[in-house]
């Protein structure tokens, strides 16, 4: 089959190469898909460049998030043909033809839901779920303040926070990304750029901030959003996309009596892999009940992998890419 494989250290152009390799062989407990499509995240960067706080030594397929059709299963869970989302484990990931794949890290898909949407699905969607409902215990009518909305994770926790009738503010770094977010059922847009969202939180909440802040971005972002976190509101900290981990004053928490809560959802995926199944059930309802929907920048062939990291690594795209054969 082919798969795109980094074969040494460097930028994705440099060190991704295109190879014919054996087509995997699932072993007990593995459910081979034939992948159609795949999706690319930030982290197939720092991978290739060997930032990535999980090392691989080279070479191997990158990819952790994949749609396609069960080719070969135990029949217990899966069966031949039946559509599915999925997550592959380095070093065999999913830019390629065809994965082997836990089954515990498959999940079914229903009709309605295309190949290219489902790959988007997994890490956007219930990164935003845990945090929303796990982590901040969202409640309806509660004002959620969602940083890089147009983003992929960003874009899922304003969807998700509709869903669960917050009022919802989002913030974007540009007039086509503010006009996303509208689009995706923000009820107030704000231009970092060129607008102080402290203000315009303050001034939406009538002086009370925001009940809870969904920040991907970390720095200065973070710094500024504590002064306008509501009383016992809570900060989720996602990311660091701003680059800058920046420090949580304490003193500061105690007088708005206010929660820093970390969301690592990958650990909380391994330790409680039950939760993770009934959230995608719950996630799945969503969408048939048209409530939430992936947001695709753009789709790219199979072969244009490197050129789609490139773009992606610009930061210039929104939601999620995604590639087909």
């Amino acid at each position: 089959m082919k798969a795109w494989s980094i074969t040494e250290i460097g930028e994705p152009k440099d060190v991704l190469k295109l190879q014919v390799v054996p087509n995997p062989e699932p072993s007990s407990g593995e459910v081979l898909v034939k992948i159609e499509a795949a999706a690319l995240n930030f982290f197939d960067i720092l991978q290739c460049q060997g930032k990535y706080q999980e090392k691989h030594e080279t070479p191997f397929i990158p990819g952790a998030e994949i749609a396609g059709i069960v080719e070969a299963a135990d029949g217990k869970t899966f069966s031949k043909g039946q559509r599915v989302l999925a997550t592959p484990l380095l070093p065999n990931g999913g830019l390629a033809e065809w994965v082997a794949v836990k089954e515990m890290h498959v999940f079914p898909i229903p009709d309605e839901l295309s190949f290219s949407e489902a790959a988007a699905f997994f890490i956007t969607y219930q990164t935003a779920y845990f945090a929303l409902h796990r982590t901040a215990r969202i409640k309806a009518g509660e004002v959620l303040l969602v940083h890089a909305g147009s983003g992929g994770v960003g874009s899922a926790a304003i969807q998700l926070g509709k869903a669960a009738g917050a009022y919802v503010i989002a913030t974007a770094g540009s007039d086509e990304k503010l006009e996303i977010c509208k689009q995706l059922g923000a009820d107030v847009v704000i231009n970092y750029r060129t607008e102080n969202f402290i203000e315009i939180v303050k001034k939406e909440t009538d002086g009370k901030g925001a009940n809870i802040v969904f920040d991907p971005v970390g720095g200065d972002t973070f710094d500024q959003s504590r002064k306008c976190i509501a009383f016992e509101g809570r900060i989720l900290v996602i990311g660091f996309a701003g680059g800058r981990i920046a420090d949580a004053p304490t003193n500061h928490a105690l007088i708005k009596n206010y929660s820093v809560v970390g969301v690592h959802f990958g650990l909380f995926r391994k330790l409680y892999p039950d939760e993770v199944k009934k959230a995608h059930d719950e996630l799945m309802e969503l969408f048939l009940a048209g409530k939430i929907r992936p947001l695709i920048y753009q789709e790219y062939l199979f072969e244009d992998v490197p050129v789609a990291l490139d773009y992606l690594a610009d930061r210039k795209t929104y939601g999620k890419l995604v590639v087909t054969p």
